[in-house]
């Protein structure tokens, strides 16, 4: 695979500087704000105290501050929400609209980039994707990295669907979405061991009771596209719905039990064909 570099229109970034801002995100964010290094980016969400999805975001870190890579079109909201948790905190929260985010992919990429093959691997403005490596990295500034062919964006999203990873504002439903359905365990926006957080509880018993029956699953569309959050059917009983697609790759939340079972899974005039994803692990729901 040749190497790719695509500009995300739709990403934003966030500095967050001041003497509190560790402890300050360490109470709310799900990953362990301390594993942030200048070498080491960390994926993680913000949750609702019932433990469903806000925002979902990156976090890397240089000059001595945190920029935290999201949604642009939320992220004023984020902002607002953030503000409402500062009291008197030393915290400054500084939209960096001047700085644009691209996404790199393909072959030998990490060596190309002078990054160790490990997620979340940083240097400056570039880190490999703290999700899973095969995403590839990302990088934050007015200048994309040379030697790389330009495409558009929907081959970053075609490539991200193959993969089977979500990603907040397209597939990650605010105050809907629960982490665990959508695969935010095994793509490391969570820390089992760091304490408390927003939503931390319900959380917790979800993954240790083993309440889990749904999930985001890749699919392979044939025929039209079903359009966003669309039913989806398999023998005429309603088994999930419909995220976000491009081309024929897909995302749809689809009962785990409905995988097994034979029949064709179908949504308006689609057959879809969804796949588990080499990194998803899939249990039995109790």
């Amino acid at each position: 695979m040749p190497q790719m570099i695509a500009h995300l229109f739709h990403r934003g970034v966030l500095e967050i500087r001041g003497e509190d801002k560790t402890t300050f995100l360490q109470g709310l964010i799900t990953n362990d704000i301390n594993e942030v290094t200048p070498t080491q980016a960390i994926y993680a969400t913000l949750l609702t105290p019932q433990g469903r999805f806000l925002y979902d975001f990156f976090i890397s870190e240089r000059e001595g501050s945190y920029f935290l890579e999201t949604d642009s079109e939320r992220l004023d909201a984020l902002i607002k929400k953030l503000n409402l948790y500062k009291l008197r905190s030393q915290v400054t929260l500084i939209p960096r609209s001047d700085l644009k985010v691209y996404a790199l992919w393909g072959d030998n990429l990490s060596l190309s980039l002078g990054l160790a093959e490990e997620r979340g691997k940083a240097h400056k403005t570039v880190y490999m994707d703290p999700r899973l490596v095969e995403l590839g990295a990302r990088v934050q500034g007015e200048i994309p990295i040379k030697d790389f062919r330009g495409v558009p964006l929907e081959d970053y999203v075609r490539h991200r669907l193959k993969l089977g990873v979500p990603e907040g504002g397209e597939d990650l439903i605010p105050e809907k979405s629960i982490p665990l359905e959508s695969g935010l365990d095994e793509l490391h926006a969570i820390s089992w061991t760091k304490g408390c957080y927003m939503g931390q509880e319900l959380t917790a018993r979800t993954k240790y009771r083993g309440l889990v029956r749904k999930r985001l699953f890749p699919v392979i569309i044939e025929g039209d596209s079903p359009s966003f959050g669309a039913e989806i059917f398999k023998n005429d009983i309603p088994i999930g719905e419909m995220r976000s697609h491009s081309g024929s790759q897909g995302l749809a939340l689809l009962r785990i039990e409905a995988l097994k079972e034979p029949g064709d899974f179908k949504s308006e005039t689609a057959v879809l064909k969804p796949y588990i994803p080499f990194w998803m692990r899939v249990e039995d729901p109790v």
